[in-house]
């Protein structure tokens, strides 16, 4: 079924099997790079993930690999066709940062979405208001128009395309308390953002939970979202974003370490029917 697979994870999917034939065959990166007459560097960015590869590449390099089953070569070649692709994101390649730009990749064809916020707001779930007032404070060098409209256009696109799906993913996001205190753009941009979230948790796609002040759990210091994927064998990603960093992670070590990490957060947090009545407390004492 590897037509169902969407760019990104069909490109994953191909990594992993290229990368994976090439160590059965017993060849290092190198060896294989020379028999190919390809740089080096070619070979590591395909078996990264960070390039697409074409179906004629993938036929070369699984005949040196010894790879002959029929079925087997069908599929990695499907796989290459299906990751060269283009998709709706991908417009926006050569403005964005190489670890975001393949965060949204996994995140439009994500069935979960685990977020936990210790500032702001995620972007899918942001206000157009409030996208606007972060983009004004976290980059004051924004200073094209221009520019600044685009970036607000991808999230709200993202939001249109996610949300919007015929089968959106399940979202939970935990927020630390702070972040809902914190006035981005001013009282009335946050109280408008923190009544968009009630209405989306009200909506039941969307589980909402708050870390309150009064919680003795050492929280990590910056925040992280976990991506998971209908299919068993697509295994879980993790996305970092803190200021001068960005990563995708899919070492099963620190995947599994995050997921520890977030169910001990929900646990902790106040339950999602408490957690909509905190929130929608902080966005009427904002009218006051």
């Amino acid at each position: 079924m590897t037509t169902a697979y969407g760019p990104t994870v069909g490109r994953r999917k191909l990594r992993s099997a290229i990368r994976r034939a090439r160590e059965a065959a017993g060849f290092t990166q190198e060896q294989v790079a020379v028999a190919m007459d390809w740089s080096l560097s070619k070979l590591i960015r395909i078996e990264a993930g960070y390039v697409s590869i074409s179906t004629n590449d993938v036929k070369a390099l699984l005949n040196h690999y010894q790879v002959r089953d029929p079925e087997q070569v069908a599929e990695l070649v499907q796989l290459a066709r299906v990751s060269r692709q283009r998709a709706w994101w991908s417009q926006y390649r050569d403005a964005l940062r190489p670890a975001y730009y393949s965060y949204i990749g996994l995140e439009a064809e994500s069935s979960e979405l685990y977020f936990y916020q210790s500032v702001g707001m995620p972007g899918l779930l942001q206000t157009e208001a409030y996208a606007q007032a972060v983009l004004k404070t976290a980059i004051p060098k924004l200073d094209d128009p221009d520019e600044a409209q685009a970036s607000v256009a991808l999230r709200l696109r993202r939001q249109q395309e996610m949300l919007g799906r015929a089968d959106p993913p399940n979202i939970v996001v935990v927020f630390d308390e702070a972040a809902l205190h914190r006035q981005t753009g001013g009282p009335a941009v946050i109280r408008e953002q923190l009544l968009h979230l009630v209405g989306l948790a009200d909506s039941g796609r969307i589980t909402v939970q708050v870390l309150p002040f009064t919680s003795t759990v050492y929280t990590p210091l910056g925040q992280f979202v976990i991506v998971r994927f209908a299919a068993a064998e697509d295994a879980d990603v993790v996305y970092l974003e803190s200021t001068g960093l960005e990563d995708v992670l899919d070492d099963p070590d620190a995947v599994t370490a995050h997921l520890r990490t977030f169910t001990g957060l929900r646990d902790a947090a106040l339950t999602p029917a408490d957690s909509l009545h905190r929130i929608a407390e902080i966005a009427a004492d904002l009218a006051r």
